[in-house]
């Protein structure tokens, strides 16, 4: 059985990057066939296409319910074809940005942290869908805007979190202000507390989200999974992923659920930039890119899928304790080599793991 993915090219690094997870992903490596759908978004294209290339993209992944996107450039030039992530999320009708950042072995994480930690994102309104103005008042400059979240998105974030807590045995912990905020941020608190009813075997801590901040550290030593509203989690989640000592080992899932509150769609990427410094170098890490990958295969359905998923993310993990890394993590290995180990262990794990039922 063979499932058809949208693969969505971008540029410098990131590119590079796909182009080796791509490798790591053909079949005689993973014993699953992926069909691949490939979309160009790199800034060339999209500019010549007037970004209607990312719309075809989103189209894909609606349909086929799953994507695996390359780093790509967001010119800063107002007029310019602007970010094809904001552009994605909306036409994917996404509500949810997943990031988890967890320990790599070696890389010394900040105080007692090494059990996985997950922000789940609101990916939509709050602060970055805002309208904004100034006026002048009395000889003053005053600056307003105007934000808005829903129900129905408070509660596909609160599901979502307890539903990926339940999944990987972590702790719903955090909120938002609804102390300072009672009627606007209130709102994301009083679907986390529904739906911590109907998810009675998940440990729900709830916090306000300075304290959130303040107590990461003191329960640095548990796995979490924090529900944040959109900027929030933008800040959230940049502290989180660097207090395991590098990003390497995280990934960026952008969701969007169905009526049922079920996943409907998923893409993912790694959470870097392109790093155009290190193009052509063959000394970026495409771990990232990887661990990606295998995250979003373990949300098929296809049992060969979720295995192949494991395979990769464990093999990448235990190429890095056994010394194989790229120089980012204080090794040598080049960008190639670090994929030729990944795809022997694939192989052998699932190969092993076949032969033992």
């Amino acid at each position: 059985m063979s499932r058809k993915i949208a693969i969505l090219a971008g540029d410098q690094t990131g590119q590079e990057l796909l182009d080796e997870t791509l490798r790591l992903l053909q079949p005689d490596v993973t014993q699953f066939e992926l069909e691949f759908e490939h979309y160009d978004l790199s800034l060339e294209n999209r500019r010549k296409t007037d970004n209607k290339v990312v719309y075809e993209a989103a189209k894909a992944i609606r349909k086929h319910k799953i994507g695996l996107k390359a780093a790509t450039i967001t010119p800063e030039e107002p007029g310019d074809v602007g970010s094809p992530n904001a552009i994605l999320r909306d036409a994917m009708s996404a509500e949810i940005i997943l990031r988890t950042g967890r320990r790599i072995p070696g890389v010394r994480p900040v105080g007692g942290f090494h059990s996985p930690v997950s922000v789940v994102r609101m990916a939509v309104d709050g602060a970055y869908g805002a309208t904004e103005w100034r006026e002048e008042k009395d000889g003053d400059v005053i600056a307003w805007k105007t934000e808005k979240i829903s129900k129905r998105v408070c509660k596909a974030v609160s599901e979502f979190s307890f539903q990926h807590a339940r999944r990987t045995g972590s702790k719903v912990f955090g909120g938002p202000k609804y102390t300072v905020s009672s009627v606007y941020e209130a709102l994301l608190k009083e679907e986390m507390d529904a739906a911590a009813e109907r998810y009675p075997d998940v440990k729900y801590e709830p916090q306000l989200i300075d304290a959130t901040f303040a107590l990461l550290v003191r329960y640095a030593g548990d796995a979490m999974t924090i529900p944040t509203l959109n900027r929030d989690g933008d800040l959230l989640s940049d502290l989180v992923l660097q207090v395991f000592g590098s990003i390497a080992g995280a990934e960026s899932m952008v969701i969007s659920m169905d009526e049922n509150l079920e996943m409907d769609a998923v893409m993912a990427e790694a959470p870097h930039g392109t790093a155009p410094t290190l193009e052509g170098l063959n000394v970026a890490n495409p771990m990232a890119m990887f661990m990606a990958s295998g995250s979003l295969m373990g949300y098929m359905d296809q049992p060969e899928a979720k295995m192949a998923g494991r395979a990769i993310n464990e093999s990448c993990m235990e190429a890095v304790y056994d010394g194989i890394k790229t120089g980012d993590l204080g090794g040598h290995a080049k960008t190639t080599e670090f994929t030729d180990e990944v795809i022997t262990r694939v192989r052998r794990k699932i190969e092993v793991w076949n032969a033992l039922g």
